[in-house]
């Protein structure tokens, strides 16, 4: 479901795309006033540009899982946003500096199948091998990590799988860089959770740049005012009693004090310059210094200047008293106070210092030494006072650099998103995919290459392709007989119920992201279960067809949900069809040989359920919102992957499912807020839905007598909510009470809550405060 604008449907990717993505680039490389992101925009042009030139010369096909002509699929290739390929490979490139290095110490060209060919001879073995010990390397992406393996399978004795990797590397020894990159310190250990490294959170602090608003108004307070206050006492001593200025005669002592007070001002305004306000000549600072630089020059002050002067004078004493009066005094030292306070650049300063003595390409295992207040020593290398406390803005960095279980990172609020858990979770998956290696270095070179996938950007895909997976590396395939079980597959499935029991329980009412999903499908691979996780597919490039694994997942939901449930009969679904569905297509899959690449009936399933649930639903194709509505069918009946972490993978709800419920509705409530007086409100909806559908699903999960008080308690709890909210949720709490009463959702004043609709969605309309028509709930007024 989107806006109008954006409700047409791919049949090919549009090359328009890319060229609005380039004009876009150009225009921030040419105007854009900082000279970074001008240089960025610069990049980005050139990239755009790339893709264009591909598409053009058919070097690339936009949406194949092998997009660039010549290269096998489990090159990483360079991707720009919505997925385009560039054409370059990622490992591509003029030789990096390390490879430089390399080539120099070996004695051969600097040409990168040259450098190839030496790390297989016994000298090159020799240096990978002890790479491999000690751990000193990184692997920036996968293809750094193809020689290690290839000198890991030759010390392991197996030369025909070396000699068969290499083989397969051989084509693309010149362009590709599969070397590693020499490191410092060891690679991180492979069950290091953080979410950023020390490093990154150093780079971080010390971009920070002093704020030019910050440091104007702390000049002004600690620099220009007290001047101000020297000139004001000084025209004062020529101001009589009715506010007239005598001049004294020419050798009075008031003339040198003058001449002093000017030459200090110069010397001032040289050295404090962010501070503007003292040149204005309309201001009152900038009236008296420029009458003295008159009478300092002995020139007579004309009558409008005169009277500029006196009118200066009298409104700075009348605004804030005499300079050296209680009440001015009192002001001036509550100022002097506020421009005595340490910048948040000094203090990010101090806390760079602390962080410049720790690994920089790890974790930190512990944050509050690193965010205490500044100590004694400190404060007289950075001049900030003892004891001054280390602002959000310079913990935060910090704080994202804490190196622990990735539960505690998510209490913390390190992570505060199912999307930034996504970003961690490979951290996980990768111990996991390391701990089937029995050998130590295996194991870490095993992590590395996974964390260096999962850097990998996802492509552009049609025609129900997948992304590549990385056991489809070769040197991955190469190592796949040395994984060993010992308890590897018990470790996966543990990390599995872990993380789909922690993204449900600490992000209700959110949908699992995609990349979350992925990994959880690897962790199920690893585990050997047969939890089939579904994705979120893109409704503008949607071309109809499901994958088998979608009837699987809905089968896994017809297994806990079947036979009259809450959930199945809110939103009317058959699951004995579906089971049954399942079991047909699967023996027309067994007799085809070979499987199927699409479910065909679960695509008409979703089809006929969008064509009753929304009504006015255009064919297949014919709007985004109408692939949307055929989408959310197929999220429904396969709960987007509750059922399988739940019945499947055997997730725990914590303080419980009515809990969870409460919980996702308070997320409900949340959104709904956000749908009010919104004028794009659409996306909004489509995620009140999401957590709609997840709250049902809890309170299938209880009890019916607490299926019933659950009700009951989100009854209590929309009562709470802003008028506006209460309104527009009040048809659809209704038609859930119906359901756990016996009856249907959308009887009477009730309503099915779904998100896409080709329509006008009924959530959209803003409610009127009062009037017929209007549910009224306890405590919910305007």
């Amino acid at each position: 479901m989107n806006d109008d604008a954006e409700q047409q449907h791919l049949t090919q990717v549009n090359p328009g795309y890319a060229a609005g993505r380039l004009a876009a680039a150009l225009r921030t490389a040419a105007t854009h006033p900082d000279r970074q992101t001008r240089r960025r925009g610069e990049e980005r042009g050139r990239k755009w540009r790339a893709v264009l030139d591909g598409m053009a010369s058919g070097l690339l096909t936009i949406g194949s899982r092998t997009p660039v002509a010549g290269l096998p699929a489990w090159v990483t290739p360079e991707v720009v946003r919505g997925g385009f390929a560039t054409g370059m490979p990622s490992a591509g490139g003029p030789l990096l500096d390390f490879e430089i290095t390399a080539a120099r110490r070996a004695g051969v060209p600097e040409v990168r199948r040259e450098l190839f060919r030496y790390f297989l001879t016994d000298d090159g073995l020799a240096h990978l091998g002890g790479l491999l010990d000690s751990g000193r390397y990184e692997v920036a992406v996968p293809e750094e990590a193809a020689l290690l393996t290839v000198a890991w399978l030759v010390r392991a004795g197996e030369l025909d799988a070396a000699l068969d990797l290499v083989e397969e590397l051989v084509p693309f020894a010149d362009r590709l860089r599969f070397s590693p990159r020499p490191s410092d310190r060891p690679a991180p250990g492979p069950d290091a959770v953080h979410r950023s490294t020390v490093g990154e959170a150093a780079q971080t602090l010390a971009r920070r740049r002093p704020s030019t608003a910050v440091e104007t108004q702390r000049e002004a307070l600690a620099v220009w005012q007290p001047f101000g206050d020297e000139l004001l006492l000084h025209w004062l001593e020529v101001t009589n009693e009715e506010g007239y200025i005598c001049l004294p005669g020419p050798g009075d002592p008031w003339h040198l004090r003058s001449a002093e007070l000017l030459r200090r001002y110069c010397d001032l305004a040289r050295r404090h310059t962010y501070c503007t306000k003292h040149l204005k000549p309309g201001e009152n600072l900038g009236i008296l210094r420029g009458a003295l630089e008159q009478t300092v020059a002995g020139r007579e002050l004309p009558p409008r200047r005169l009277g500029l002067l006196r009118h200066a004078v009298a409104s700075m004493v009348r605004r804030r008293g005499v300079p050296g009066s209680a009440e001015h005094t009192a002001l001036r030292r509550e100022q002097a106070a506020q421009a005595s306070l340490p910048s948040h650049h000094a203090l990010a300063r101090v806390v760079l210092g602390r962080l410049s003595g720790l690994p920089q390409d790890g974790g930190a295992g512990e944050v509050e030494p690193l965010v205490a207040p500044v100590s004694a020593e400190e404060s007289d290398e950075a001049g900030v006072p003892v004891g001054t406390a280390v602002p959000d803005a310079v913990r935060r960095p910090v704080e994202a650099a804490l190196s622990a279980p990735v539960g505690t990172l998510v209490e913390r609020g390190v992570v505060p998103s199912a999307e930034v858990l996504a970003e961690l979770v490979p951290q996980l998956v990768a111990a996991t995919t390391a701990a089937a290696h029995r050998d130590p270095a295996l194991r870490s070179l095993a992590a590395a290459n996974y964390r260096a996938f999962r850097n990998r950007r996802s492509l552009l895909l049609l025609n129900l392709q997948r992304q590549v997976r990385v056991e489809e590396l070769p040197w991955v395939r190469a190592v796949a007989a040395h994984r060993v079980g010992d308890g590897a597959d018990e470790v996966a499935a543990a990390t599995l119920r872990q993380l789909g029991g922690l993204a449900v329980r600490a992000f209700p009412g959110t949908i699992l992201p995609n990349p979350l999903v992925r990994e959880l499908s690897v962790l199920a691979r690893q585990a050997e279960l047969s939890a089939p996780f579904v994705e979120e597919l893109a409704a503008d490039i949607f071309m109809g067809t499901f994958t088998p694994k979608f009837l699987t997942a809905a089968r896994a939901a017809a297994e806990l949900l079947g036979g009259g449930s809450l959930y199945e009969r809110y939103y009317a679904i058959d699951y004995r069809a579906v089971r049954n569905l399942a079991v047909v297509e699967a023996g027309e899959a067994v007799r085809r040989s070979g499987g199927a690449r699409t479910s065909p009936g679960f695509a008409t399933l979703c089809r006929q359920r969008a064509a009753e649930f929304a009504p006015g639903t255009g064919a297949f194709g014919s709007s985004v919102a109408a692939n949307g509505t055929v989408i959310e069918q197929a999220q429904i009946l396969t709960t987007h992957n509750l059922a399988t972490l739940v019945d499947r993978v055997g997730i725990e709800p914590g303080a419980g499912w009515d809990e969870l419920a409460l919980s996702c509705f308070a997320a409900v409530c949340r959104l709904t807020g956000r749908v009010h007086r919104n004028p794009r409100p659409l996306g909004t909806i489509k995620d009140v839905a999401y957590g709609w559908r997840q709250m049902v699903f809890f309170v299938t999960l209880c009890a019916p007598d607490d299926q019933r008080r659950t009700v009951d308690r989100l009854t209590e709890e929309l009562a709470r909510q802003p008028w506006h909210v209460a309104a527009r949720l009040a048809p659809a709490l209704t038609g859930l009470r119906q359901v756990v009463r016996g009856g249907s959702a959308d009887e009477g004043e009730g309503r099915r809550l779904l998100g896409w609709t080709t329509g006008d969605h009924w959530l959209r309309a803003d409610p009127e405060p009062t009037g017929p028509g209007v549910p009224r709930w306890e405590g919910a007024r305007p």
